[in-house]
């Protein structure tokens, strides 16, 4: 079978990549800029294009046709719709990448399934993600567009330490101020619940989902069976590094609105999904999918990060800026209760 992936060298797809050029059944290619492209195993066949000219990409596809087609970088509704137009009549299942941020939240119920309500007034890219899913949706009922919704939760891998606040330039600041022995900033009092998936296992939900006739026209939430509360993921990142953590919980409306101006944008990010104790019922996915399981828990997971960032400079990027804005808002807080 002949799977084509749009991107493909991410947090979640490269994993996917990894798994399928093991496998002797799927003949693997890639529709991307170039980027990253060096670290690809062997066997992977590469197109290189910017999608966005769509017709330079329609160039590149003439006479190709995939069992699979898989989108990573849609994240507009004018993107899924040149999808459309360039795969209609090209592939036999079009997976999109959409998001567990789409669930609206707080939900009735705590436990989120695929029939959880879509919406998310916080976030912009979620709405995106929504409204993706609703056009593509549109096209299997009307027209038979083999379409598959995938939606992640918190995926990360080697590269990437989750967490739930931090600056613009990522996660490594939050590391280096664990490092340091400065206090670290949690949203909420850390007891809300998050489920955290190695991109490893993700891959494992997703592959079994490729080609597979049931999947047609569904939508699918993959993440982890593992479920751990805000402070137990931060102890744990202390732990791997060897340091007490020292957290400073700080309300979600409260760095919404003094992030705001700074440019970070946690009402989206915190409001409209990490503050929000969520716990994934998987049940659908793995009535499709047995093997799908953790395999990979987080104190393995981000052990496995640390080693890896903590050994190339290339991955630590500082943020000073950030750095800058936690001690104004711990300095802030801690004189507001002065004046209490």
């Amino acid at each position: 079978m002949k799977a084509l992936f749009i991107g493909g060298t991410g947090t979640i797809s490269m994993a996917i990549v990894r798994r399928l050029a093991e496998d002797p059944a799927w003949e693997v290619w890639l529709l991307n800029r170039g980027n990253r492209n060096t670290e690809l195993p062997d066997g992977v066949h590469q197109l290189i294009c910017d999608i966005s000219d769509e017709k330079a990409a329609a160039k590149k596809l003439e006479g190709m046709s995939f069992d699979v087609v898989g989108e990573f970088i849609g994240f507009t509704v004018e993107q899924v719709e040149r999808d459309y137009r360039l795969f209609k009549d090209k592939t036999k299942q079009y997976i999109y990448i959409s998001s567990a941020s789409a669930y609206n939240k707080p939900a009735a119920s705590y436990v989120i399934t695929e029939g959880t309500t879509l919406a998310n007034p916080h976030w912009e890219y979620s709405r995106n993600k929504i409204a993706c899913e609703e056009f593509l949706m549109k096209k299997y009922r009307e027209e038979g567009f083999p379409v598959t919704i995938v939606r992640p939760s918190h995926t990360y891998d080697e590269r990437n330490v989750p967490l739930g606040v931090h600056g613009k330039k990522g996660f490594y600041q939050v590391i280096k101020r664990m490092m340091e022995g400065k206090p670290v900033i949690i949203q909420g009092d850390g007891s809300s619940l998050w489920t955290l998936t190695f991109n490893k296992d993700f891959a494992v939900g997703y592959t079994g989902l490729m080609g597979n006739r049931h999947a047609i026209g569904e939508a699918f939430q993959i993440t982890g069976d593992e479920t751990l509360t805000w402070d137990q993921i931060y102890q744990t990142i202390a732990d791997a590094l060897s340091v007490e953590l020292k957290a400073y919980h700080v309300s979600s409306d409260f760095l919404s609105a003094v992030g705001d101006k700074y440019g970070f944008d946690f009402e989206g990010s915190l409001t409209g999904d990490k503050s929000v104790s969520v716990v994934f019922d998987n049940r659908k996915l793995k009535r499709l999918v047995p093997d799908m399981r953790t395999t990979v828990r987080f104190d393995q997971g981000v052990r496995i990060a640390l080693d890896y960032v903590l050994s190339h400079p290339e991955c630590q990027v500082e943020d000073p800026e950030f750095d800058q804005w936690c001690d104004r808002v711990i300095d802030a807080l801690e004189e507001a209760k002065k004046n209490i």
